[in-house]
């Protein structure tokens, strides 16, 4: 400590506009209880922005299912048929065009066209083509909206990763869910706003990593950041009472703490300092209504042979699944899924049936399962991953088998639910699944599009940092109005 220091500390101009009331503002701010209307459970809203929603909502919140390390469109999606009879020549230069390589491919003297070894066939009422790895994905057809032209800037794993996340490929900006918290609030005051879940999948179990800050909050006051939930333990760090430490206890610890808190956001009027005062309040009402939420055993035997064998196995994606539509119940506004494993640079015919097994049901399950409790309507679901893979085999190709590298210029995602059409396929590719032919859609459109949904206006969801007004959508973004319902 050194009291001289504090003491000129006090007289500056954070200070002053503490002590004018700007401190005590920040606070009220972030305390309001009634920006929203209750929602049906009786449980009550927090936060959100003055005049948010822009306009009227089709969605309430979201379920993103981001498949990391990048599915392979043309396994799964994309079908091109003709390829078959080009298996092993080289990529015309024409259709290439000079595109960045990786290093993983960078030094090879030819890039032989790789067709699938799956079959594809057609589904549902719109006739949908999907791989025979998707069998109950191809059962919900007709509820889902595939995006082919996906296209985005990155080439490699995690500033793709961060694009999608946050709009910027570098780290350091808020994330999809907490700009969502940050703008609209949590529809539940006793869950978070933005939960982000974790699986490993079975397909490249040694895939890329996945960091903390990809639910950041970025600049954002850090209340909207994501809660990572666990799946052994404590579902949130530090959520359980220590030994010997009861409710009331923590009660009156609480009390005593916020206390000193509001001495010092008196002082500094530093919006932390409030942050920091709502997030223990969150987080003791987590420890009764987390442990309710986790706690699947009431769950009816239906709903696990729904999701699928592993729904009972914490951790796994189609546990998360579950859980994702248990937290929509709640009201939960952002719900971010992370599955890893779809890295398959090679053996990609023995790595991507595991990966699919982990996938694929929980996934049709989850739109079903929604659908069937009528939260489907307001809950705007997203299945996608970072980029897509290469037409091109990277190393050797073989009737048996090959690899595909980093594709960033076309891949499909899939949408169902709030605000989207059912049953739709938007964009062509070109013969090789190479380029966009027609109707793309960048990252940038997609995150305004999604906001769209929300009932935002994404040019108008900014905050200032550093003397500059960010958005989620950077400079960019159309809201892609082919797909709206």
């Amino acid at each position: 400590m050194n009291p001289l220091l504090d003491h000129r500390l006090l007289i500056n101009r954070r200070h002053f506009f503490g002590r004018v009331g700007l401190g005590s503002a920040a606070l009220t701010a972030l305390l309001n209880d009634e920006a929203l209307a209750a929602p049906a459970s009786g449980a009550m809203p927090t936060g959100g922005l003055p005049g948010l929603p822009h306009f009227a909502p089709k969605a309430k919140r979201v379920i993103y299912l981001f498949q990391s390390g990048a599915p392979s469109q043309l396994d799964l999606f994309d079908y091109k048929p003709q390829l078959v009879e080009r298996f092993g020549t080289d990529l015309p230069d024409s259709i290439r065009q000079g595109q960045r390589l990786t290093g993983m491919t960078a030094t090879q003297d030819h890039f032989p066209v790789a067709p699938t070894r799956f079959q594809f066939a057609q589904h549902g009422r719109s006739g949908a083509w999907l791989s025979e790895l998707l069998p109950h994905t191809a059962r919900m057809a007709d509820e889902l909206c595939f995006i082919k032209t996906m296209h985005t800037e990155a080439i490699n794993h995690d500033p793709a990763i961060t694009f999608f996340q946050t709009g910027a490929q570098l780290a350091g900006r808020p994330s999809i869910g907490s700009w969502l918290s940050y703008g609209l609030g949590s529809a539940n005051r006793d869950l978070p706003a933005f939960v982000a879940l974790l699986s490993n999948g079975t397909g490249n179990p040694a895939d890329q990593p996945l960091y903390d800050r990809l639910w950041s909050s970025g600049f954002l006051p850090t209340t909207h950041q994501g809660i990572k939930f666990r799946a052994g333990g404590d579902p949130v760090l530090f959520l359980s009472n220590p030994a010997g430490f009861d409710s009331s206890g923590r009660r009156r610890m609480l009390d005593d703490l916020a206390k000193l808190n509001q001495m010092q956001l008196a002082e500094f009027g530093d919006p932390e300092i409030a942050t920091r005062m709502v997030q223990y309040e969150l987080a003791y009402r987590m420890q009764t209504s987390v442990p309710e939420l986790t706690d699947v055993s009431r769950e009816p035997a239906a709903a696990f042979d729904l999701y699928g064998p592993e729904a009972r196995k914490p951790g796994t994606f189609a546990a998360n699944c579950l859980l994702a539509r248990r937290l929509a119940e709640r009201g939960v506004r952002f719900i971010q899924l992370f599955h890893r494993g779809w890295d398959q640079h090679t053996k990609l015919p023995t790595q991507l049936p595991g990966q699919c097994r982990d996938t694929d049901q929980p996934s049709a399950a989850l739109i079903a399962d929604l659908k069937q409790r009528g939260l489907l309507d307001d809950t705007l679901v997203v299945w996608g991953g970072e980029f897509g893979r290469t037409v091109y085999c990277q190393g050797r190709l073989t009737k048996a088998d090959y690899g595909r590298d980093h594709h960033p210029r076309s891949f499909t995602i899939w949408l169902a639910g709030g605000g989207i059409r059912g049953g739709v396929t938007f964009g062509q590719t070109d013969d090789y699944g190479y380029n966009v032919a027609s109707d793309p859609v960048h990252v940038h459109d997609l995150h305004a599009t999604l906001l769209h949904c929300l009932g935002i206006d994404h040019t108008r969801l900014t905050y200032k940092f550093q003397g500059r007004h960010y958005r989620l959508t950077d400079v960019q973004g159309e809201v892609v109005k082919g797909i709206l319902a």
